[in-house]
């Protein structure tokens, strides 16, 4: 048995086990992505054919296993058409660059107090007054094409900028803003809608759009309800609702602004906020 396990272990080398890693990585990586995304269910149709396709090859079932065959071979074309928009997210999640300094990094405290001090103050009042309102805050991931479907502004963000903008009446109220540190870079925006059928219903255009921007990119949405008042923040294609000033403080700064405090405090404090949204009825 040491002779058996002293001739595997000599033939293994320094490179071999550093290809093991990359590959054990690569597929736990693959694997996570599949999870969090609705490509979970799609890949166990997936698996049940290729089980299928096996079982009918063991048993000789040939017009089944014929069937199964020719599917195969156009898998590939048909695996990118099902999984684009994970492919699509996927491919900016790999592509974003620390090599450009983002214009959030060029801000200091005292201006990062101020931005999110007028985004708090306006989505108080948004809620108050009943006035819906869509802010996408731009971070790694750029929304050039998104700014493009809207009308260009690029202006300093102010509470008075942003109730202008969603003023009841005003051309540019039912598209989306754009925010792109400490600029509105654009308003009127039109975003993609989200294909998650799980959504509550009674969820209106606005909070879709907000998700589906979200699964798309790396942006944090804010959305406040014109019919109840609620704000609600999207991320990574979820949706958390009942967001008060303080708890919104925290998120702008912890994930848009780059505080210090960021990382695991948000993930509870988005834990704490999905046990509030589930004892509301």
């Amino acid at each position: 048995m040491k002779e058996f396990l002293g001739n595997i272990t000599s033939s293994i080398s320094i490179t071999d086990v550093l290809d093991i890693l990359i590959v054990s990585f690569v597929i736990y990586k693959v694997l996570d992505f599949i999870r969090e995304t609705r490509a979970q269910q799609l890949v166990k149709g997936l698996l049940v054919l290729v089980i299928t396709f096996f079982v009918s090859d063991l048993f000789h079932l040939y017009t089944l296993n014929w069937i199964l065959k020719g599917t195969m071979t156009l898998g590939v074309i048909a695996l990118v058409v099902v999984f684009q928009p994970e492919l699509r997210r996927g491919l900016e999640y790999v592509g974003r660059s620390k090599l450009m300094r983002s214009p959030l990094s060029l801000l200091n405290k005292d201006e990062i107090d101020a931005i999110v001090g007028s985004i708090v103050h306006s989505s108080e009042t948004f809620s108050k007054e009943r006035t819906g309102a869509l802010i996408v805050f731009e971070r790694e991931t750029q929304l050039i094409d998104i700014s493009e479907t809207g009308t260009f502004l690029d202006c300093e963000i102010s509470s008075q900028i942003l109730g202008n903008i969603f003023y009841e009446g005003a051309p540019l109220h039912d598209g989306a803003v754009i925010i792109r540190g400490d600029r509105v870079l654009a308003a009127g925006c039109v975003l993609p809608l989200t294909e998650d059928k799980s959504l509550n219903r009674n969820l209106g255009t606005r909070h879709r759009a907000g998700i589906g921007i979200s699964e798309q990119s790396d942006a944090v949405v804010l959305i406040v309800s014109e019919e109840t008042g609620v704000v609600s923040v999207a991320e990574n294609g979820v949706l958390k609702r009942f967001v008060s000033a303080d708890d919104l403080k925290h998120i702008l700064i912890s994930r848009v602004y780059k505080s210090n405090d960021n990382g695991n405090s948000f993930v509870k404090l988005f834990e704490r906020l999905g046990r509030r949204d589930k004892n509301v009825k």
